[in-house]
């Protein structure tokens, strides 16, 4: 049966992946040129719509890319370090990301500029054409002003070519931007990527209007709140439709309270977790170490905080703190969680192109891998917990007992540690001299 999506996976092979050709008027030159629209899945990323025009009376080219999925639930900031051979990266820019080069003090700013499939060079070029076709009008105006600019051309000019190293960021509000990593699934030492919970200002300038007049309901007087599964009204994070998060406080035996937040859209089919620690940050960081010697391990609870950063040694495999946020879950959904991330944020994870599938054998192979451990055919791998928070949890099966392939350690945080946390020299002087006070009385 022919596949009749809109948006076909692209492929080199697949007939429906042919563009549709439509003329367009060139704004160069003002004669009829042609514009080829073609409606698209990227693998492992979402749909998008690829329009490229070409003028053939003046040569004039440009190419545009739109995002036909939906806003993701937070905005996107990558930072990458780039050195001459990563000028080459692919990039999806959406048109509401905005682009910086801090050692210039450079900036693109979000929705003044269309969509792009581009690289890191391309985007340079892109910036240095706009700034030189307005160099003419710039010297008969302001002479002086022209010569600035086109020194600072130059500049940018060394930064496509490769001379000098800089620092190139991409800050998405949507969400939906993306720069490769070709070293996936191992992290990118040369590039950062942080995800935000918008503002309201980014929320309007997206068409999202934050209601101020909801009614606030108090709470009746004899709440439990523990007792209680706590519902509020929010917009699916896929998309975007109105559904319901439920919220309730768990205890987890031998460990500590937690606040669960589970959505399930009706409208989608989409659902979505998310777990908070019910107290604040404990006195030590915990790592745990699990050997996994039987498919039932996989079968383990755990508890993972947005703080806690994911380890497997003989994969030679590192997950970031604050990447998949937080989860409750079991071992064996940790790393669905972890191969299905992977793939989410490498689009370019697939390819008939020979550069394409160089660059991607080392992820497939890791994911492969992955699959093993989670089917339960490698064994007697290790799994490690570490969370300078303390707050990450590993269902120990043989509680109250020790469990003999299980390891805690809870160790004094560093000073960078805690400034990641967010606190200062003085808040543990505080709580030092609070505990003191407390065990003299």
């Amino acid at each position: 049966m022919a596949n009749l999506s809109m948006f076909p996976n692209i492929s080199a092979d697949n007939d429906e992946n042919s563009p549709m050709s439509v003329e367009s008027l060139c704004m160069a030159c003002e004669e009829k040129g042609t514009t080829k629209i073609l409606m698209t899945k990227i693998p492992y990323f979402h749909e998008v719509v690829i329009m490229s025009f070409e003028c053939q009376h003046c040569g004039n080219r440009n190419n545009e890319i739109n995002s036909a999925g939906p806003v993701q639930s937070q905005g996107i900031r990558i930072e990458i370090k780039v050195a001459k051979g990563d000028l080459n990266r692919q990039i999806i820019k959406t048109e509401s990301a905005m682009v910086k080069l801090p050692e210039l003090d450079f900036e693109i700013p979000a929705f003044t500029q269309k969509g792009e499939l581009s690289t890191i060079e391309g985007v340079l070029e892109r910036a240095i054409s706009s700034l030189e076709q307005s160099q003419p009008l710039r010297k008969a105006v302001d002479p002086e002003q022209a010569e600035k600019v086109g020194q600072f051309i130059e500049k940018l000019k060394t930064y496509r070519k490769g001379d000098v190293p800089f620092t190139f960021v991409l800050d998405d509000i949507s969400g939906n931007s993306f720069v490769e990593n070709p070293h996936a699934p191992d992290n990118d030492a040369a590039m950062t990527v942080t995800k935000y919970d918008r503002t309201e200002d980014q929320n309007r300038a997206l068409g999202f209007i934050a209601s101020d007049d909801a009614p606030e309901e108090s709470a009746p007087e004899e709440f439990n709140f523990n007792e209680e599964v706590l519902e509020f009204p929010t917009d699916c994070p896929h998309c975007k439709c109105p559904t319901t998060t439920n919220m309730k406080a768990v205890d987890i035996p031998f460990f500590k309270q937690v606040i669960l937040m589970a959505t399930n859209c009706s409208n989608c089919g989409k659902r979505s977790n998310e777990v908070k620690s019910g107290a604040g940050i404990e006195d030590q960081g915990k790592r745990i170490e699990l050997k996994i010697t039987d498919p039932t391990d996989l079968s383990r609870d755990v508890l993972k905080s947005d703080t806690c950063t994911v380890r497997i040694p003989e994969l030679e495999f590192e997950l970031e703190s604050g990447t998949l946020g937080g989860r409750f879950t079991t071992l064996e959904g940790l790393l669905i969680n972890v191969k299905e991330d992977l793939e989410g944020q490498n689009p370019f994870g697939s390819g008939d192109t020979p550069t394409l599938q160089e660059d991607t054998k080392k992820l497939q192979k890791f994911i492969s891998k992955l699959m093993e451990v989670i089917e339960g055919k490698i064994m007697n791998i290790h799994l490690i917990l570490d969370d300078p928070a303390g707050n990450s949890y590993l269902q120990n099966v043989y509680a109250p007992e020790d469990d003999p392939n299980m390891k805690i350690v809870h160790y004094e945080r560093n000073q960078e540690q805690n400034e990641d946390l967010g606190i200062s020299e003085e808040m543990i002087a505080e709580e030092k001299a609070r505990r003191e006070k407390a065990e003299q009385n």
